[in-house]
């Protein structure tokens, strides 16, 4: 097991990452505040891994209540997180009760905004399930659901007591998935991370592979990452935004097309190809640098190009993004590999023609 700190003063807590950890249950017992808790699951997950943690966990007498949920994007709504409370209310789930999110992306949103609002706060630990969670939602307190206008635009800051990633549960991840969760991994080498980025292009294919070694290695960089973004950064206010690479034009994707169209990390990674090429069209990467990352999304089973929801319709969804502000839209982009920059200098012609030669259909 390997162990990474996220550092917030009296709010830190640890990230564990190896294999067959949803085993060891007395590393969340530990945390918890009283022997109760509540677990937030869905219909996919629920079946694999929820009975056995269930039974572990009241072996060591504690006492459970079991939420599963509808599985997609398309879930991650008002009605979805009521349905939550109703099940908390229903099992007069306490303030000391620990939500519990044992999932993916939209499972740790969802549970964990629940958990910052239910009581007006109880505790909360995440276990990541998917590698896109492992490396990246899982980690930093951003919880949310969508809005029909705007992806995860209302929520909230609430920091896990822990975060529990098991590599073991990515043996049951579908292509398709592990694929997405990539799309993050890479953001991490573009934005600050050069070396990380050259070891990807070297091992891209032992991860699709699963190699258990290098996926804890991407794993465990990737959080490393994160978690010193978050310490410097926890309410996104300076140098956390650089980790929103791709996703002004992916969440625009996402809800353009209707949300569970494409995965989260599909639309990252298209919209990582049309960052890109802004970046090029303000001189600061080269043609050479574009192909480059393209060629890793690409051989990383990941599309390089949106759909064509037309430029004016893109601007439109993006200009519902957080990082608008007084009314200019800000962008994550690339100075260099391994260095992103916060940036409103492009105008709404670059940022058009971006989107329309990175687009298809």
């Amino acid at each position: 097991m390997r162990t990474l700190t996220v550092a917030l003063d009296a709010r830190s807590y640890p990230i564990h990452i190896g294999e067959g950890l949803l085993a060891r249950t007395e590393l969340v017992a530990a945390h918890l505040k009283a022997p109760l808790a509540a677990i937030v699951c869905n219909e996919t997950v629920a079946p694999l891994y929820l009975a056995a943690f269930s039974k572990a966990l009241r072996e060591l007498g504690v006492g459970l209540t079991e939420i599963v949920l509808p599985d997609g994007e398309e879930h991650k709504n008002w009605r979805t997180l009521n349905h939550i409370f109703d099940r908390l209310l229903e099992n007069r789930c306490e303030r000391a009760t620990t939500i519990i999110a044992l999932g993916g992306g939209v499972i740790g949103d969802l549970a964990g905004f629940a958990a910052a609002t239910y009581q007006r706060g109880v505790p909360f630990i995440q276990i990541p399930t998917t590698l896109l969670a492992q490396v990246d939602s899982s980690v930093g307190g951003k919880t949310g659901i969508n809005h029909p206008l705007g992806k995860n635009m209302i929520g909230a800051f609430w920091q896990p007591l822990l975060v529990l990633a098991d590599t073991a549960t990515l043996k049951t991840l579908p292509d398709r998935e592990l694929r997405a969760g990539l799309a993050e991994v890479i953001k991490y080498g573009l934005i600050r991370d050069l070396p990380f980025l050259e070891w990807l292009e070297a091992n891209i294919e032992r991860l699709l592979a699963r190699d258990n070694e290098a996926l804890t290695y991407a794993i465990e960089r990737s959080c490393a990452n994160k978690a010193e973004v978050v310490a410097e950064d926890e309410r996104e206010s300076g140098v956390r935004a650089l980790l929103n690479l791709g996703h002004t034009f992916g969440h625009a994707i996402e809800a353009g097309l209707g949300y569970g169209e494409w995965l989260h990390g599909e639309a990252v990674a298209a919209g990582t190809a049309m960052a890109a090429e802004l970046s090029r069209r303000l001189g600061w990467l080269t043609e050479a640098d574009c192909r480059r990352i393209a060629a890793l999304l690409g051989r990383a089973g990941l599309p390089t190009a949106g759909p064509a929801l037309g430029a004016e319709r893109y601007l439109e969804l993006m200009a519902l993004d957080k990082k608008v502000a007084a009314g200019k839209l800000r962008l994550v982009l690339l100075r260099r590999l391994g260095e992103g920059a916060l940036s409103d200098t492009a105008g709404s012609a670059e940022v058009c023609a971006a989107i329309e030669a990175c687009c298809h259909g």
